[in-house]
């Protein structure tokens, strides 16, 4: 008797399990013979389904084809099975975009890795044409070990907030915390073989992809291994091309007051990993002041992500000699404008028309105003790259401006503005780098810096 009651109750658990699974209200992606809700993008592999897979193949002389999503998603656990030949490398994009202003369209991203190679970083993430790699698998040897050879693999990934976790084969694979891109469409990549003949023809197969978007909660699944960070981290990228963090994330170390030994006692603070200078009435260095970098810049590339307030200004500015200007104001110097153009009256203002709107060259040189700026409240990227005294200011990617420093047209325009008074104004061999108090509310993360190596070295 008390065998048969432990066999009616292991059927029922298993029962009550089966149902479970079958109640997760899992949404397909692929129909069983229509690529309908998917479109391609980039080059020009082909794509077609056969009962529910999706098989991609090689094309010689295009670059890397995408079958994307026509719908976009933000959080989501999604899972699908590839397999792929063992001499090619693909890839599965998530809240990826495809925007005529970045690179003409050019599929941007997020990808979940599939490498078949010895290296075997199938399930880590790779930035597609933006960071590269953000998460790798050298330090995960269970997940390369997980991936099958010229046999179907299984992919989970969670995507959720600033989280993306992945799993291969049931195996944690990557685990990243990165805020860059909330929203996107999936994409099935065939990637690019160029003139080789050898791997025209060759293919990489996907099917049973679903996707769950609603009480995530429910359904998430703990992971064991520690995250990747990327806030006020470098990316593998960024710490093999020479970057340095401009900014620890957490202390003051390497800034101080423009107008002071030490850094501002007031004015500024330092909370989750930003730099904010507080609102204080508007005031042009009224209230803790600008502060400025202990050392000094020549060539140089910086990244800075910034976030206003509404109505807010601030600025970055460099080549700055703190010495030229000891009286009431900001210290002087080449401006990176960080403005609220819709709300506050300096994007109407300037010496030059649209030269104080956000990401121009303050004062002197306007900002493409196709630039694609983001919302009031949202993060943004400004990067500077100033080489043999070619400069060039960029958001979120793309090029907004450039100018030669010290050029006639340059000296010109500076003849014409608010800065003729100051001598030499903006043609300083090197300088301190500056994050401006306005008097708004404005908060830092990720500053970065990258000075090349001088030629003798």
């Amino acid at each position: 008797m008390t065998t048969i009651i432990s066999c009616i109750l292991i059927s029922l658990v298993l029962y009550s399990c089966k149902e479970q699974k079958e109640d997760i209200p899992w949404t397909n992606l692929i129909n069983n013979n229509s690529l309908e809700g998917w479109n391609i993008k980039g080059g020009e592999a082909k794509y077609i389904v056969e009962d529910g897979v999706v098989i991609g193949t090689t094309a010689a002389n295009t670059p890397n084809t995408f079958l994307t999503t026509n719908e976009m998603y933000g959080d989501f656990i999604f899972e699908i099975d590839f397999k792929v030949d063992s001499t090619m490398n693909s890839g599965i994009q998530i809240r990826s975009n495809s925007v005529p202003y970045y690179r003409d369209g050019m599929v941007h991203g997020y990808q979940v890795e599939i490498d078949p190679s010895k290296r075997a970083w199938s399930g880590g993430i790779y930035d597609e044409k933006r960071r590269k790699w953000l998460h790798t698998l050298e330090n995960n040897p269970e997940a390369q070990k997980a991936f099958k050879q010229n046999e179907w693999n299984h992919y989970r990934v969670e995507a959720i907030g600033n989280t993306i976790k992945t799993w291969i084969n049931s195996i944690p694979a990557s685990y990243l915390i990165d805020d860059k891109t909330a929203s996107g469409f999936f994409g099935l990549q065939v990637h690019s073989i160029g003139k080789s003949k050898d791997k025209i023809g060759k293919q990489v197969m996907w099917k049973n992809a679903k996707i769950l978007t609603e009480n995530l909660s429910q359904y998430t699944t703990e992971s064991p291994l520690k995250p990747i960070i990327t806030k006020n981290n470098l990316t593998v990228n960024e710490q093999k091309s020479g970057w340095k963090m401009l900014w620890d994330g957490k202390t003051t170390n390497g800034w101080r007051g423009a107008k002071l030994e030490a850094f501002p006692d007031k004015g500024w603070v330092m909370e989750n990993g930003e730099l904010i200078v507080l609102a204080s009435g508007g005031g042009e260095s009224e209230a803790g002041g600008d502060i400025v970098t202990t050392q000094d810049y020549d060539n140089f590339e910086l990244l800075v992500d910034f976030k206003l307030t509404p109505g807010a200004n601030s600025g970055i500015k460099y080549y700055v000699d703190t010495e030229i200007n000891k009286g009431p104001g900001s210290s002087i110097g080449l401006e990176y404008q960080i403005l609220d153009d819709e709300r506050h009256e300096d994007a109407k203002r300037g010496s030059h028309k649209g030269s104080r709107t956000v990401c121009s060259l303050y004062d002197l040189i306007q900002a493409n105003t196709d630039k694609p700026i983001k919302p009031i409240g949202e993060w943004n990227t400004a990067y500077i790259k100033s080489i043999d005294n070619h400069v060039e200011h960029w958001i979120n990617d793309v090029k907004v401006l450039e100018y030669e420093r010290g050029s006639d047209d340059f000296l010109k325009l500076v003849s014409e503005s608010k800065y003729e008074k100051w001598p030499n104004f903006g043609t300083l061999e090197k300088g301190q780098i500056l994050l401006q108090d306005h008097g708004d509310r404005v908060a830092f993360r990720n500053i970065k810096i990258k000075v090349p190596k001088a030629k003798n070295e």
